[in-house]
């Protein structure tokens, strides 16, 4: 199932699901007791947000070798985490802004784990039990900031440096599935998650022993090689395999 945050016209946002091409929305809340109404909108007819508005953001750095080996950086021999605000969350169609702050903002395209119920100290052969599903993201990255400062907090941490969506899919299976980012059409990255060095039981595992997973929390699951630079009035697009595709501009902030 593939659920939705929507909106159509002035209303309110709400959530929905997703089923040919059409949109229904979804009674009480997916991470407890909610009930599927009819399909009534074509999905070109209503906006997509944000499929969520989660609560905590972490993320796991240099997670694909490749990506390490490109930042002339070594392997992480645990999960290396860091977080990202959840004001830095936009939907699918939205500016990511790129601050005056940086000279070099740059596209990581990402498996996003969404959490679907709470857990602390997880076992990994137990942690698809604690998964409501997975959407697609954009860990987006001033990169001289980053390296400037030590610590990653402020690269990372810039409003609309989150994109999510278009959706949250409960049953996609994260085991190769082809990762690939364009800019303006042009392919910059291309990897499968079958190559990450920490499988996504691993991470919640790994995760869940620092603190504690709730509901609607997120993972971003690292990224693959080919990180580069997004410029004012680029297109950007991260695609993954079996799961969607997630389609920002991007623009100059003054």
């Amino acid at each position: 199932m593939r659920l939705v945050r929507y909106q159509v016209g002035e209303a309110p946002p709400r959530w929905g699901w997703v089923h040919e091409g059409r949109v229904g929305p979804v009674d009480g809340d997916p991470f407890g007791d909610f009930l599927r109404r009819d399909t009534e909108w074509p999905l070109e007819k209503v906006r997509l947000l944000a499929p969520l508005q989660p609560g905590k953001i972490i993320c796991v750095g240099r997670n694909y070798v490749e990506h390490a080996r490109e930042h002339a950086a070594e392997v992480p021999t645990v999960p290396l985490i860091f977080l990202k605000p959840p004001s830095a969350v936009i939907g699918p169609g939205e500016e990511i802004l790129l601050p005056p702050q940086s000279q070099r903002v740059e596209h990581e395209g990402e498996l996003v784990v969404v959490i679907g119920k709470r857990g602390r100290r997880i076992l990994a052969d137990e942690a698809e039990k604690h998964i409501l599903g997975y959407t697609v993201g954009n860990d987006v990255t001033a990169r001289d900031l980053q390296r400037s400062d030590g610590q990653w907090t402020r690269g990372k941490g810039f409003d609309t440096f989150a994109p999510l969506g278009p959706w949250i899919d409960t049953g996609f299976s994260p085991a190769d599935a082809l990762i690939t980012v364009r800019v303006n059409g042009e392919m910059r990255q291309m990897g499968s998650t079958r190559d990450m060095v920490f499988s996504v039981p691993t991470l919640i595992a790994f995760i869940s022993s620092v603190m504690t997973l709730e509901p609607g929390d997120l993972i971003f699951t690292g990224t693959p090689a080919g990180v580069g630079p997004l410029h004012d009035g680029d297109r950007v697009s991260v695609e993954i395999e079996g799961l969607g595709t997630l389609e920002n501009p991007v623009r100059a902030e003054i």
